[in-house]
C-alpha cells in the first residue's frame, strides 16, 4: 500500500524497512537475554526453588496465581517488559502444577495492567514522546496520571478475571464458584498495585509505577497470603494430572523435568531478578552516572540511504545486556557447568526464532506506517489520513473506539510503546476533531495499548514457544480477546463517566 497508493519513493521505504529490522533486534536482544537468564536459573535448579517457595507460601492455586501471575508478571513489565513477563512466568506457573495452555492464557491476561509503564516507563517516555508531536513532560506525566486513574477502576478486577477464568476453564472443578471464593483476596491484590502505582506515578512520573507498584503489592499480598488474610477458606486441589492429560491430548511436546533441587536457599534464588530489577532502576535515574555512561556508547545510522530517516541504539543500555549479564553472574554464582551454559544459550536461541519472524514483519510495517508522510501524492501520514476518516463517522463515539486503537496497535506492532508510537498522533488528531481532552484520549490510547498486550501475536509466539505451544496460538488468543474487550471497554466506560 505503501508504494502502490502512497506512492512513497523506493528509498524512503527501504529505510523505513531497515530501520524496523534494526528496532526488531533490539527488542529480540531483550528477549533473548530474558530466556537465558530463564534457562540458567532452569538447569541450576534455582527455578525450583523458587517454585517450591511459592508453594510453600499457599498450595492454593488461586493464591499462586494472583501472586505470580499478577503481581510478579507486573513487576517482571516494570523491570523488561517487551513480552518477557509472559515468557517468564508461563513455564513458572507450569513448574507449578498449571497446564501449558493455561499458564500461558492467564500470564498474558495478567501482563496488561503493568504495560501502560511498561519498561522503566518505555510506553510513555518513548512511544508517547515520540509519537506525538509537540507533547510536553507536563503533559505526558498528566497523561500518565489519567491513565492510571482509569486503572484503579479497570485494572484492579483482573486478578478477580485471572482467577475467574482459571477456576472455570482450566482447574478440575470447572466452576465459577471456586473462582468467586477468591474475589476478596483477588480485588486486595489489584488495588495493592493500582492504588501504590497512582501514588509512584503522582510523585516519581511515569518511570517506576510497574515496577514499585507490584513490589508493594508483592509484599501486601504476600502478606495477606501469609496470615491467610481474605485468602479462600477452601483450597483448590492442584489440577496436575489434569494438566498432564490436556498436555498430552493435544499432543504437545513433553515439558522437561525439573532439575533436582540444590542447595540453594531462597534468597539466593530470587537474587538474579532482584539484581535485574535493581540494575535497570539504577541504569535508568537521570542523577546516577551511570544512564549517560551506558547511552554514551551508542550507534547511529544517520540519514539511511539518503533519507531524513535515522536510528540509534545504546547495546549497553538495552534490558537484554542487563538481563545476560546476571544471567552470567548467576551461572557462575550458582557454578553451573560449562556444557549447561551452552546448552542455555542453544536452547534459548531455538526458543527464539518464531519471534524473529514475527518481529522481522511486524516493526517494518510500523516504521513504514509513520513515514509515509513522504510521498509522491503529499498525503499525510497514514495514521492521520486514517484520523481525518474517522473523524467523519466515529466522532462522537471516541472515547469508546480510542481503547481498541491503541489494542489494535499493539496487536500489530507487538508492543505499546510501538502502538503509542503509531498511533499517538492519530489519536491527538481524533481528539482535535472530535474536540475531546488529549490528555483524555491519549490515556485511552495508553490503556488500550496494554490491553491488546493480550493479543499481541509477538508476545503470544514468545510465551508459547517457552511452553512448547508453538502452532496454538489461535487457540491462546481466543481465550485472551475477551478480557482484552472488557479492559477496553471498562477504560472507555470509565473515562466516559468520570472525565467527558
Amino acid at each position: 500500500m505503501a508504494y502502490w497508493v502512497w506512492q512513497m519513493p523506493i528509498l524512503q521505504l527501504s529505510a523505513a524497512l531497515l530501520e524496523g529490522l534494526i528496532i526488531a533486534a533490539t527488542i529480540l536482544w531483550i528477549i533473548f537475554g530474558a530466556i537465558v537468564l530463564l534457562k540458567v536459573l532452569t538447569l541450576s535448579g534455582a527455578m525450583a526453588v523458587i517454585k517450591a517457595g511459592f508453594s510453600q507460601l499457599s498450595a492454593d492455586k488461586r493464591v499462586q496465581l494472583v501472586i505470580i501471575g499478577w503481581l510478579f508478571v507486573g513487576f517482571l513489565e516494570g523491570a523488561a517488559g517487551f513480552g518477557t513477563p509472559a515468557a517468564i512466568a508461563a513455564p513458572l506457573l507450569v513448574a507449578l502444577g498449571f497446564s501449558p495452555l493455561a499458564a500461558v492464557v492467564l500470564a498474558l491476561v495478567a501482563d496488561s495492567a503493568a504495560v501502560s509503564f511498561g519498561a522503566v516507563g518505555t510506553p510513555v517516555l518513548v512511544g508517547l514522546a515520540q509519537g506525538v508531536p509537540g507533547v510536553t513532560s507536563a503533559e505526558l506525566h498528566q497523561i500518565a496520571l489519567t491513565a492510571i486513574g482509569i486503572d484503579i477502576f479497570v485494572a484492579s478486577w483482573l486478578p478477580l478475571i485471572l482467577v475467574l477464568m482459571y477456576s472455570r476453564f482450566f482447574s478440575e472443578q470447572a466452576n465459577w464458584r471456586y473462582g468467586l471464593a477468591a474475589a476478596p483476596f483477588a480485588l486486595l491484590s489489584g488495588l495493592a498495585f493500582t492504588l501504590p502505582a497512582y501514588g509512584v506515578t503522582w510523585w516519581l512520573g511515569p518511570e517506576f509505577p510497574s515496577v514499585l507498584g507490584a513490589l508493594l503489592g508483592l509484599a501486601i499480598t504476600c502478606s495477606a497470603a501469609h496470615f491467610n488474610f481474605l485468602t479462600p477458606r477452601s483450597t483448590l486441589t492442584p489440577d496436575n494430572a489434569l494438566a498432564t492429560s490436556l498436555h498430552l491430548a493435544k499432543n504437545d511436546m513433553p515439558i522437561a523435568a525439573s532439575p533436582q533441587i540444590n542447595r540453594i536457599p531462597l534468597w539466593q534464588a530470587w537474587l538474579p531478578y532482584v539484581a535485574v530489577a535493581l540494575l535497570l532502576v539504577l541504569t535508568r535515574v537521570t542523577t546516577l552516572p551511570l544512564k549517560a555512561w551506558l547511552q554514551s556508547m551508542n550507534w547511529q545510522w544517520q540519514g539511511i540511504l539518503g533519507t531524513d530517516i535515522s536510528v540509534s541504539v545504546a547495546p549497553l543500555y538495552l534490558p537484554g545486556s542487563v538481563f545476560m549479564l546476571v544471567a552470567l553472574a548467576a551461572a557462575w554464582g550458582f557454578r553451573l557447568s560449562a556444557v549447561n551454559v551452552g546448552k542455555a544459550f542453544m536452547q534459548s536461541g531455538n526458543m527464539l526464532l518464531p519471534s524473529c519472524i514475527a518481529l522481522a514483519a511486524a516493526v517494518p510495517m510500523v516504521r513504514i506506517f509513520l513515514h509515509s508522510d513522504v510521498n509522491a501524492l503529499a498525503l499525510p501520514a497514514m495514521p492521520i489520513a486514517l484520523a481525518a476518516v474517522a473523524a467523519q463517522y466515529l466522532s462522537d463515539y471516541w472515547l469508546a473506539f480510542a481503547p481498541l486503537v491503541g489494542a489494535l496497535g499493539s496487536f500489530i506492532a507487538g508492543s505499546a510503546t510501538f502502538s503509542n508510537l503509531m498511533f499517538g498522533s492519530f489519536q491527538q488528531a481524533m481528539a482535535l476533531q472530535a474536540e475531546l481532552p488529549q490528555t483524555l484520549v491519549l490515556a485511552l490510547q495508553m490503556l488500550g495499548a496494554n490491553a491488546g498486550n493480550m493479543i499481541c501475536v509477538v508476545n503470544v509466539v514468545a510465551a508459547a514457544s517457552v511452553v512448547n505451544l508453538n502452532g496454538r496460538e489461535g487457540e491462546i488468543i481466543r481465550y485472551t480477546l475477551w478480557p482484552m474487550l472488557f479492559y477496553c471497554s471498562g477504560a472507555a466506560l470509565v473515562a466516559f463517566w468520570f472525565f467527558s
